[in-house]
């Protein structure tokens, strides 16, 4: 496995984060370097915070896919401003204001409910399990109490007799 000077994982870096710059996949292509490769230094360039100089665009990150530590960062940027300001940062970070919406709104839960949010939605997620296998189970015992049912209108329209097929072999 060769070995790769940090200015080159540096300057791939950047490259992949400029607006409109390459993507892994077409780096990769370019340079040798793998996918993996760069797509794990870029990961690791993000942890690390590099991301925060300059985002990348929109379509190479989804909003769900931020960590709440730039979340944070973007919801704090953002507080104060409104109107154009507050389009150039949306620009800049790749964002709408309908993200920034779902993030306070997320961000003031937590605080409210501090741990419980999660819990509560794991609780919750339990519920729905269990309210599915009540429906299932139900289901099963409403077929076997009908096939109960119409053993019994068998039985009260034929009778309790035998199979009478053999009776004229019995004579």
């Amino acid at each position: 496995m060769s070995e790769y000077s940090e200015a080159f994982k540096a300057n791939m870096v950047k490259k992949m984060m400029l607006p409109g710059g390459p993507t892994a996949s077409a780096l990769s292509a370019k340079t040798g370097v793998s996918q993996p490769t760069l797509s794990k230094w870029l990961r690791d360039a993000r942890e690390k915070g590099v991301s925060e100089t300059k985002p990348p665009s929109r379509s190479a990150r989804r909003p769900s896919d931020w960590t709440v530590a730039e979340k944070l960062r973007v919801l704090a940027e953002t507080e104060e401003l409104d109107g154009e300001e507050l389009g150039a940062v949306l620009r800049r970070e790749g964002l709408h204001e309908a993200d920034l919406a779902e993030w306070r709104r997320a961000a003031g839960a937590a605080l409210a409910g501090g741990s419980k949010a999660t819990a509560g939605s794991v609780e919750a997620r339990r519920v729905r399990e269990l309210e599915k296998q009540i429906r299932r189970k139900d289901k099963a015992l409403a077929e076997a109490a009908a096939l109960l049912v119409l053993q019994k209108k068998i039985q009260a329209l034929w009778g309790d007799e035998d199979d009478d097929t053999n009776k004229e072999t019995d004579k």
